[in-house]
């Protein structure tokens, strides 16, 4: 039981499993315009949550924020179910494979035995499509990989009811109802809004705020926590940066693809020099990637200066600059 499903590798789980899914029902819809409709770029400081024993930091909306917002906007009817049973969620997710009608599945990513050891750690908030079953195989569509893959009923049951914050609960959806055509236009300028809404959010633990309370936390973090800790804390933050927000710079770049092609679909000049400008503030987010991971492996070729300090200050610089710019975006639409 193998359904007709081509496979297109994402930056990004949620977009390349929305985009999958629109494409395989033949709407033509791109990761970045998945993203960017969803309103997907963030940045949250969640302070009383620990995830791998360092701060809990996001560069994206919550997962199901994206693919949700994106389907109401665009006018496109999905279909969610989690389970406490989990024969119950395999006889569901048959029934549907009988049906040809291939599903999205958020999963655990610690036991997904074709990742890579090293991407292997206790996050429950992993995207992939399932697109049929041979045996007691599944035939697996990851966005985030280049090819397909599968894994044995044992194998999924396990990582669709893996334990931890965010437990997916074999938590699968698909989409039932689709319009004429999806008005796109609308749709992006409610995008847009929504993410500079939350961008420029008067709170200290979201948006430019949040990015300005983390440099402060930088700051304290060796003397109150000591080295170690505190360079723990900063792996934890690239980590979240570079391979938990996917496509690097925290999904700066992706937002700039999103950027340039809705200016070319609007016809909107300022929102391509814009895409332009994200770009360019992505750019700086990887270097103080760079320079935060020299810190924590304890390679910083500047001992002379307090290189907590130095990264903290490009944090604030990188708040400026994203706070004038989300300002000029939400005038742009």
């Amino acid at each position: 039981m193998e359904i007709d499903f081509t496979h297109h590798q994402a930056a990004h789980c949620e977009n390349g499993v929305v985009s999958n899914l629109m494409k395989h029902n033949g709407f033509v819809v791109s990761e970045p315009m998945v993203f960017g409709i969803g309103s997907g770029l963030l940045y949250c400081y969640i302070p009383f949550l620990m995830v791998n024993h360092g701060p809990a930091i996001t560069y994206r909306a919550m997962p199901g924020f994206i693919f949700n917002r994106f389907a109401k906007r665009v006018g496109v009817k999905f279909k969610r179910e989690k389970f406490k049973n989990p024969s119950i969620a395999k006889e569901r997710l048959d029934a549907n494979l009988a049906m040809n009608n291939p599903v999205g599945l958020q999963v655990g990513v610690y036991n997904l035995t074709y990742f890579p050891d090293e991407y292997r750690f206790h996050f429950n908030a992993h995207n992939l499509v399932v697109y049929g079953k041979e045996g007691n195989t599944y035939l697996i569509s990851d966005p985030v990989m280049e090819g397909v893959t599968s894994l044995t009923d044992k194998e999924l049951e396990k990582v669709r009811f893996a334990k931890g914050a965010f437990a997916p609960k074999g938590h699968m959806y698909y989409p039932v109802a689709f319009p004429k055509e999806l008005q796109l236009e609308k749709a992006i300028v409610k995008g847009i809004k929504h993410t500079c809404r939350d961008m420029l959010a008067p709170v200290p633990y979201v948006g430019v705020k949040g990015v300005r309370t983390i440099a402060k936390l930088i700051r304290k973090w060796p003397k109150k926590k000591g080295t170690k800790v505190a360079n723990h804390y900063l792996g934890q933050i690239v980590r979240m940066q570079e391979e938990i927000g996917t496509g690097g710079g925290g999904f700066r770049y992706i937002y700039a693809a999103f950027l340039q092609e809705a200016g070319k679909l609007l016809q909107n000049e300022k929102l391509l020099e814009l895409s332009t400008e994200m770009t360019q503030i992505g750019d700086l987010w990887r270097d103080f990637a760079v320079d935060a991971s020299r810190i924590y492996r304890n390679r910083s070729a500047n001992v002379e200066i307090d290189v907590y300090d130095a990264v903290a200050t490009q944090l604030e610089a990188i708040a400026d600059l994203e706070a004038i710019f989300f300002k000029k975006l939400k005038k742009a639409v």
